[in-house]
């Protein structure tokens, strides 16, 4: 997938990994930038168009495919996060909130942009996923449950939209300095980092990045003994 010449289609774009996304492919010579947030307004940076999306909500949803059907790249970027464990009364309703948004979010702007990229002649998905894709905390139970489905969602979606070429990739990091991991004392990696080896790892046709080494030593370690995602924490 080349991003020269791209039109990409970014979701959560007015900030954090998002806004770093819609930077990165524009100096990277895509041709258009569809930024999409919950308030169009809040979309700051200058060459992209706003779009207005709520991907909790199937008509924003509907629209925005409707409305950009030049979109050769998505990048499902959107989500949440917030603290807590399953250990509280109202721990149901907070994995539906984070199902709703990192799961379900991703599952309708896929379904809906499948067709728009098919008729483009493949193009590509980058969904956003997370290290908490095999790992997970007291502190971010609830994120981690939602990323993990979202691991596992990527995977069906790259078999069944291979036969209609399009590349389906999935990214995996932890903390990044963005608003999402304010207050969380760990090192985090810069955004502008995690994209640029998000986009590279895209354009060499990859399937999965694994962008920083946290990263990279859990997913070495998910078949050790103790599997690292049994190590109490």
């Amino acid at each position: 997938m080349n991003i020269q010449n791209a039109t990409v289609f970014i979701t959560g774009a007015n900030r954090g990994i998002g806004l770093a996304f819609a930077k990165a492919v524009l100096e990277r010579g895509a041709r258009k930038v569809y930024a999409a947030a919950r308030n169009p307004s809040s979309i700051e940076l200058a060459g992209v168009t706003p779009v207005k999306l709520d991907v909790t909500s199937p008509e924003d949803v509907s629209a925005a495919a409707a409305a950009a059907t030049d979109t050769t790249l998505v990048i499902n970027n959107a989500g949440i996060a917030t603290f807590g464990s399953f250990n509280t009364p109202e721990a149901e309703t907070v994995l539906r909130r984070h199902l709703e948004t990192n799961l379900f979010g991703v599952l309708r702007v896929s379904q809906a942009f499948a067709p728009v990229l098919s008729r483009n002649g493949g193009g590509a998905l980058l969904n956003v996923a997370s290290v908490a894709s095999w790992l997970s905390s007291p502190t971010l139970a609830n994120y981690a449950v939602s990323k993990a489905a979202l691991w596992s969602l990527s995977n069906a979606l790259r078999n069944d939209l291979r036969p209609q070429g399009t590349q389906v990739l999935t990214l995996h990091m932890g903390f990044v300095d963005t608003d999402l991991a304010h207050g969380i004392s760990a090192p985090k990696a810069t955004p502008e980092d995690i994209v640029a080896r998000a986009l590279d790892a895209l354009e060499a046709g990859e399937s999965e990045v694994l962008a920083d080494e946290r990263t990279r030593e859990v997913k070495r370690n998910l078949s050790a003994e103790p599997a690292i995602y049994l190590v109490p924490r």
